[in-house]
């Protein structure tokens, strides 16, 4: 969807409501992966966390993340951090982050409470909420919430990129992940229809 490219070039928050199977996750990630190539060398930051309701559901978007880039030839690093993610590689992902970090709410609260979740998420341009209809309305999506506005107090210029299914009410959804409450701040993109069964 060229709509969120143009979204994150005007510096807008964005929600994607998009029937299952038309493409969303890869729309949400397609402003990433265009500020991120071509890769600069060399540098080891966290550009994009991606914030999953299911552990096995950000392991699926690391698999289908990773496809594209390793076709492209492009050194993009993409790693989750879950419950299951080793200690060893949890320590190194906060002293060299990855690009693309791909977790779940309760992981992000863990990360954010180190001392150094500064440097980590200093320079973070945006977070992506996938199946955002999930969070908002739960005990997890006041977690979230809180994890937000701790990341946006780290990184104001953080974009959140909210992804859903169809849902009734997209105002509803936009207030929620715009921060301060400033729905105007976040951007409708309707996905076109999904492929016929």
């Amino acid at each position: 969807q060229l709509e969120m490219v143009d979204a994150a070039a005007d510096g807008r928050h964005a929600l994607l409501v998009a029937a299952t199977g038309a493409g969303k996750t890869l729309s949400g990630f397609l402003p990433t992966l265009a500020e991120l190539i071509p890769p600069r060398s060399g540098e080891d930051f966290l550009h994009t966390l991606y914030i999953s309701p299911l552990k096995a559901l950000a392991v699926d978007v690391r698999r289908n993340l990773l496809m594209p880039v390793e076709e492209m030839g492009f050194p993009i690093r993409i790693e989750t951090r879950t419950g299951d993610t080793p200690s060893e590689r949890k320590a190194r992902q906060r002293v060299r982050p990855p690009h693309i970090l791909l977790t779940t709410p309760e992981s992000l609260s863990l990360l954010l409470s180190h001392e150094d979740s500064l440097l980590m998420f200093a320079g973070l341009k945006r977070v992506i909420i996938d199946e955002v209809h999930a969070f908002a309305h739960s005990k997890r999506g006041d977690l979230l919430s809180l994890s937000l506005a701790r990341l946006q107090k780290l990184s104001p210029s953080m974009q959140r990129v909210g992804l859903s299914a169809t849902i009734s009410d997209p105002d509803a959804y936009r207030a929620w992940l715009a921060p301060y409450g400033e729905i105007d701040a976040v951007r409708l993109v309707e996905g076109e229809p999904a492929a016929d069964p």
